[in-house]
């Protein structure tokens, strides 16, 4: 390539405002950025002064996308600190709306997002054109994430059924029931998206990550588990601090987190798959490995591939409890407010989120801390742009320039609660 920079002013399919900069000069990469110039949202202060029981509905405007885990992180971590423990229907129903929320973000990365880049379209707009029936099944998917979220959350965006403690309302049998038939399709129809993204080109690259997830022993961890690496971390929930370290960075609103003494890591569908394999369903296993993969996977593109299998397990998932479901009677236990600190953590669609509160003797919070996914994703993200940009510097620019950004859609970054741009620039010097 002679030209001396390449610039992409507007990149859709991430969440978020942010920018790229790759400076290159002499032949080599010299320096990556990752630069997240959205304002700083301030979720942190708005929230101390309120009580215990405001925690999930604030915490829930976080993201449009996954405000579940918003929720749920939350609640586990005021619980935590007033020693609540939801009985086992409220805990099912809490994972059945988490399972919807996987299913309604999973199928949107999945079709509308991601496999574009795959198959050589802008947007999924233009890729209906030759593949409608691809992003009909995609939208179908979504759409009963969404409905799921609707009909246990209140609604589909920023739920208002979640509280401390459990739910304000549970759903009638017949109200979950109705979805087995959806249910069946929306298996097969993960299944069918599995076979369809183990068809695309993948590049060769393959990092060294150090995964990290919640671990539970009985189940695919969701919402509940210690927090492991697959370079030796096993701590409990409570212990992310002890572990893990924020950094400022001058480019950056968004704080990087990495591993204390140690650096970047990776979170997301790829460490989960990694760090909890033998958890998956049988048929989800088998449905890995027709799909080319073993149960280790270190190649960020095929991460798609992971996602449409944990679309296949929560379709499963959520079927297995609806067919099981009691509606909890109460649908929630209460709490006697205290003066205590409290810490929660969950898997995101875009990976592990923790947050930790301080009550006072009122249960009114006095802190809060909020780690979420992308932001422990920063440094990696950076790590893997500069470790595939090297060796492909002699690709034509406006190649390089669409696998760099693919690249940092390997993550469904979640850079605000809304889609906007991404720039991309490369500089030669």
């Amino acid at each position: 390539m002679t030209r001396k920079s390449v610039a992409v002013e507007f990149l859709a399919r991430v969440e978020g405002e942010g920018g790229l900069t790759i400076k290159v000069r002499d032949g080599l990469v010299k320096d990556v950025k990752v630069d997240i110039f959205e304002p700083p949202r301030l979720f942190e202060g708005f929230l101390r002064g309120r009580t215990y029981l405001e925690g999930p509905d604030i915490t829930a405007r976080i993201c449009g996308i996954c405000p579940v885990a918003y929720q749920t992180a939350s609640a586990q971590a005021m619980e935590d600190a007033l020693a609540l423990v939801p009985d086992a229907r409220i805990r099912a129903l809490r994972r059945l709306l988490f399972c919807g929320e996987w299913i309604e973000s999973h199928a949107l990365h999945i079709y509308l997002l991601h496999a574009p880049d795959f198959l050589g379209y802008e947007d999924a707009i233009r890729m209906s054109a030759d593949h409608g029936e691809a992003v009909l099944r995609g939208l179908r998917l979504k759409k009963l994430g969404n409905d799921l979220m609707r009909v246990i959350g209140g609604r589909e965006v920023h739920p208002v059924n979640y509280r401390v403690g459990g739910f304000y309302r549970a759903p009638l049998r017949r109200e979950l029931s109705a979805f087995e038939g959806e249910l069946e399709w929306a298996r097969e129809a993960a299944l069918e998206t599995v076979r369809l993204v183990a068809t695309f080109d993948f590049p060769d690259f393959e990092p060294d990550y150090e995964f990290v997830a919640l671990h539970h022993p009985d189940e695919y961890a969701i919402g509940e588990g210690r927090i492991v690496s697959s370079k030796g971390i096993d701590v409990a929930v409570r212990d992310f601090l002890q572990v893990f370290g924020e950094e400022h960075v001058a480019h950056s609103n968004a704080l990087h987190v990495v591993v204390k003494e140690r650096g970047a890591y990776h979170v997301g569908p790829l460490a989960r798959y990694n760090l909890n394999f033998a958890r998956l369903p049988d048929f989800v296993q088998d449905a890995a490995h027709d799909a080319g993969l073993t149960h280790v996977c270190h190649n960020p593109f095929k991460s798609i591939i992971v996602r449409a299998l944990e679309l296949a397990f929560a379709c499963d998932e959520s079927l297995k409890l609806v067919r099981a479901y009691e509606p909890p009677e109460p649908p929630f236990v209460a709490g006697t407010p205290r003066a205590a600190t409290g810490h929660g953590a969950c898997e995101a669609p875009r990976g592990l989120l923790y947050h930790r509160y301080r009550l006072d003797d009122l249960g009114v919070i006095q802190d809060a801390r909020i780690v979420p996914p992308t932001a422990q994703n920063l440094s990696q993200m950076e790590d893997d742009l500069r470790a595939f940009a090297g060796p492909r510097l002699d690709m034509p620019g406006d190649r390089l320039t669409w696998q760099c950004e693919q690249a940092v859609r390997n993550y469904d970054p979640c850079i605000s609660c809304a889609t906007h741009a991404l720039r991309v620039r490369i500089e030669r010097q």
